[in-house]
C-alpha cells in the first residue's frame, strides 16, 4: 500500500468511524425524543381523564341541582294547588250555610265594614230573594249609620255592596276573600304543612 492509499484508508476509517458516532448519537437523540413524547403523551391523556371526571361530575351535579329544583317546584305547587282548594272549599261552605246563619254572618260584616253615615246596601238576586223578614231593620241595628235596601240586585255570588255618595265598597264573600288571600294562604300554609 502505498502513502497515498494509507492516507486515503486513514481519512475513510474515520469518516466512517464519525459517520457511526453521529449515526449512534442521532439514535439516541432520537430515543429520548420518543420517550419525552410518550411521557408527555402520558401527562395529557391523564390531565384529559381529570377534567373529563371533572367535567362528568360537575354535570351529575348539576342534573342533581336540576332534578332537586323541579322536584321542589313541583311540591311547591301542589301545596299551592292544596291550599287554593282548601281556601275555595271555605268560601264555598259560606255559600251553602243555611239561611239563618248565612244573614247572621251578613249582619256582623255590616257591623264592621259599614260607614257613620247614610247610605245604600245592595245584595245578590239570589240574596234578595232569600232575605228574611224584617232583615232591613236588623241591618240598620248593626249598621253604623243608616242604609237603605237596594231592590235592584248587584252582580255578586254573595255579600253585599255598601254604596256611599256614589262609591261603592265592595263587601262581597268573593272580594274579602280576595282581599285577604295573602294572609289566608299563609294560615292554611301553617296549619296543612307545619
Amino acid at each position: 500500500m502505498t502513502g497515498l492509499e494509507k492516507i486515503i484508508k486513514q481519512i475513510q476509517d474515520e469518516a466512517q468511524q464519525s459517520a457511526q458516532e453521529i449515526l449512534a448519537e442521532g439514535k439516541a437523540q432520537a430515543e429520548r425524543l420518543s420517550q419525552e413524547a410518550l411521557e408527555d403523551g402520558r401527562k395529557q391523556v391523564q390531565e384529559i381523564e381529570a377534567r373529563s371526571q371533572t367535567a362528568v361530575r360537575n354535570a351529575q351535579a348539576a342534573a342533581k341541582s336540576a332534578a332537586d329544583l323541579t322536584i321542589r317546584r313541583a311540591v311547591l305547587e301542589a301545596k299551592q294547588e292544596i291550599i287554593n282548594q282548601v281556601i275555595q272549599k271555605a268560601q264555598d261552605s259560606i255559600y251553602a250555610l243555611p239561611d239563618k246563619d248565612y244573614f247572621d254572618l251578613l249582619l256582623k260584616m255590616v257591623s264592621k265594614f259599614s260607614l257613620p253615615q247614610a247610605g245604600e246596601i245592595q245584595f245578590s238576586k239570589k240574596d234578595l230573594g232569600r232575605m228574611p223578614a224584617g232583615f232591613e231593620e236588623a241591618i240598620n241595628t248593626a249598621a253604623k249609620g243608616p242604609l237603605t235596601l237596594s231592590a235592584t240586585p248587584c252582580e255578586i255570588d254573595g255579600g253585599f255592596v255598601l254604596v256611599y255618595g256614589g262609591v261603592e265598597e265592595n263587601c262581597s264573600i268573593g272580594a274579602l276573600f280576595y282581599a285577604a288571600q295573602e294572609s289566608l294562604q299563609d294560615k292554611a300554609q301553617a296549619i296543612l304543612f307545619a
